[in-house]
């Protein structure tokens, strides 16, 4: 089963940091990606926006919440697949990842729900 590194990440921290800091840590970002690539292990990777929406079904009901969530404190600002099955490897390249000094990285494999 491949393992997916979430990024968790303060909401506000974006705009916070600015535009110069922001482009610096995305480019940290962008060089760990081609670590990854070039270890033959990313299956998939992007940085997600700050704007959210919600959708539930419950029954006939069709429950449409548009962002931002005031309960939420956290955001899942990105990912990375990688294309291994041994949770050692993953947790290996989570200490690697540049976000983990201002995020946390959330390791989780990859599978079926019933699991």
């Amino acid at each position: 089963m491949p393992h997916m590194l979430l990024i968790v990440e303060p909401i506000g921290q974006r705009a916070e940091r600015g535009r110069e800091a922001g482009e610096a840590v995305y480019q940290r970002m962008l060089d760990f990606t081609a670590e990854l690539q070039s270890a033959g292990l990313l299956l998939g990777v992007n940085s997600l926006g700050t704007a959210a929406r919600r959708f539930a079904k419950r029954g006939e009901e069709r429950l449409l919440t548009d962002g931002p969530f005031a309960e939420a404190k956290e955001m899942v600002g990105g990912y990375f697949l990688l294309d291994t099955e041994d949770p050692a490897v993953a947790l290996a390249w989570a200490e690697r990842c540049p976000a983990a000094e201002w995020a946390t990285v959330e390791l989780r494999g990859v599978g079926p729900c019933y699991e």
